[in-house]
């Protein structure tokens, strides 16, 4: 018969969830997780250290390492992938340990590498349960612990950026089309006027605009400049070529996360009267730069953005 007490010894506690957008490619962030010599320089909080590691990133694999505290106190990670999709998605199954191999608590997690606009954002869900209940106060206070370790984590991924690695560029063209409810007046307004553009550019939860101007014409000039929560900042950068009233927009525009040039793209955006209403056509003809965006994620976004003008011409 379990007793009260070891009830609550292997009580689940509620799971932790903590997130992080880094300015890199999702393979760079990926790879810091499945790197043994990666995983021993940021996988521990401030002041802490993992002078030992085995990882195996593949099903079943090792994901063992040694932490030590400032003091010289030693807690061992003992655990093992369960899932491994490269670069979306890890799920480790860990125990953490004494030095004498006593188990303290255990911990499902599970890490989330997804593509956005500004870099990779990395989701990190981790299910504890408590297995010796004197430790309890370990998951308890993983929240903060998680903070210092993501910012190790940041600053591993973006030395990790910034080594010298070979340039590269990739090509790539897509073409989306809107059919909108409202007159090829109204949708060009919301293209070139400011305040009616900013209900629906440059817009996102976390995001606060830095610099924003606007000047719709040909040789005309637009920015818009955010800083994220992470502390990370993305520039939308467009010189315009040709603005034809009610009809055509064509224009170049670099994309940079900090001072990092990602793309230069050119855009292309046709408007016709169709059905009552206003049929866009948007082409958009991109050079993606050392791995850090592509056209699948570019393409993404601007149907995210299409759908927010969209919402935006509904009185």
């Amino acid at each position: 018969m379990t007793t009260a007490s070891e009830a609550k010894a292997t009580a689940q506690r509620q799971p932790l969830t903590v997130g992080r957008t880094y300015a890199v490619a999702r393979d760079v962030v990926f790879g810091a997780w499945t790197a043994t010599e990666a995983v021993k320089r940021w996988f521990c909080p401030a002041g802490f250290t993992v002078p030992e590691a085995k990882i195996e990133a593949r099903e079943g694999g090792a994901f063992d390492l040694r932490m030590q505290s400032p003091e010289g106190e030693s807690h061992w990670i003992r655990g093992r992938f369960v899932d491994v999709d490269a670069p979306a998605r890890l799920v480790i199954d860990m125990t953490v340990t004494d030095e004498k191999g006593h188990a303290l608590f255990s911990a499902l997690t599970t890490a989330t590498f997804t593509d956005v606009a500004q870099g990779t954002r990395l989701d990190v869900e981790q299910r504890y349960t408590v297995l010796d209940p004197a430790f309890a106060w370990m998951p308890e206070g993983a929240g903060q612990g998680w903070t210092q370790t993501l910012d190790k984590l940041g600053r591993e991924v973006m030395r990790e950026a910034e080594a010298p690695t070979s340039r590269s560029v990739v090509h790539a063209t897509f073409r989306i089309e809107r059919q909108y409810p409202a007159s090829p007046a109204r949708v060009f307004r919301a293209l070139v006027e400011r305040e009616a553009k900013d209900r629906w550019f440059a817009r996102g939860e976390g995001l606060t605009l830095i610099e924003r101007t606007m000047d719709v014409r040909p040789g005309g000039r637009e920015i818009a400049k955010g800083k994220w929560q992470s502390g990370m900042v993305s520039t939308f950068d467009a010189l315009y070529y040709d603005v034809v009233k009610d009809t055509r927009l064509v224009y170049a525009y670099e994309m940079h996360l900090d001072t990092r040039k990602i793309s230069v793209s050119l855009a292309t955006i046709d408007l016709k009267a169709r059905d009552g209403g206003t049929h866009l056509v948007m082409t958009e003809q991109g050079a993606f730069l050392d791995g850090y965006d592509d056209a699948g994620s570019r393409e993404r976004g601007t149907n995210f953005l299409l759908d927010a003008l969209g919402a935006s011409l509904v009185d």
